[in-house]
């Protein structure tokens, strides 16, 4: 059967960090992964593919992946997806200070979500893995049926997500790598930043696994 994921990514806000929309072909249910900024084209994207937004997700609370989230849950009404251990690191504009941009002010989260929640988006079944390492509630989102992952910044192509800002642990990233690379190979990855890869591709060519 036809695959019923409709996935857009673009590059948005700062640092073009990648943001996903993503919806049900059949029922024209739909999320948006990580709106980091340039809401009016991330809206305006949403109209194009005719999707009604039932929630925004962050995999993390840093501000390049938050900085849209007020403009964007405002247009739409959807919920703020995170995991609670991501809640401090929103309220403070998501380490945004340190790099010396105005912290963006988002909502807090509608929906906390932890390992083994799901997210139903018409016939798309979203899998929440907790995967820490990056910050302490980093989540990755896995459709098992059509084999992607949006991996948030746990796993880029050839790299991996960093863990010198605060709240960041690399035996927990590692943790976190050792156990994305046991889902299928031929899953297609979709990163935070930076081209898709697979899991295939990782496991032979990443030189930090």
């Amino acid at each position: 059967s036809i695959c019923p994921l409709i996935v857009v990514v673009m590059p948005v806000g700062l640092i073009q960090t990648n943001c996903y929309i993503v919806g049900c072909e059949e029922t024209k249910e739909g999320a948006i992964i990580d709106p980091g900024g340039d809401a009016e084209q991330i809206l305006a994207e949403v109209e194009r593919q005719g999707l009604v937004v039932k929630y925004v997700l962050n995999t993390h609370a840093h501000f390049d992946h938050i900085l849209a989230n007020g403009a964007v849950l405002a247009a739409t009404g959807a919920k703020l997806v995170l995991h609670a251990a991501e809640a401090p690191l929103l309220a403070q504009g998501g380490a945004a200070a340190i790099f010396g941009i105005p912290n963006p002010a988002s909502p807090a989260a509608d929906v906390y979500v932890q390992e083994g929640d799901t997210l139903q988006l018409g016939d798309i079944t979203l899998q929440v893995l907790h995967t820490p390492g990056h910050t302490p509630g980093h989540i990755a989102l896995y459709d098992s049926q059509a084999h992607v992952l949006f991996s948030g910044d746990l796993l880029f192509y050839q790299g991996i997500g960093r863990t010198d800002l605060p709240g960041g642990d690399y035996d927990a990233i590692v943790r976190s790598l050792a156990r994305v690379l046991t889902l299928p190979e031929e899953t297609l990855v979709y990163p935070g930043h930076g081209p898709e890869t697979t899991i295939a591709d990782e496991k032979t060519g990443n030189p930090f696994i």
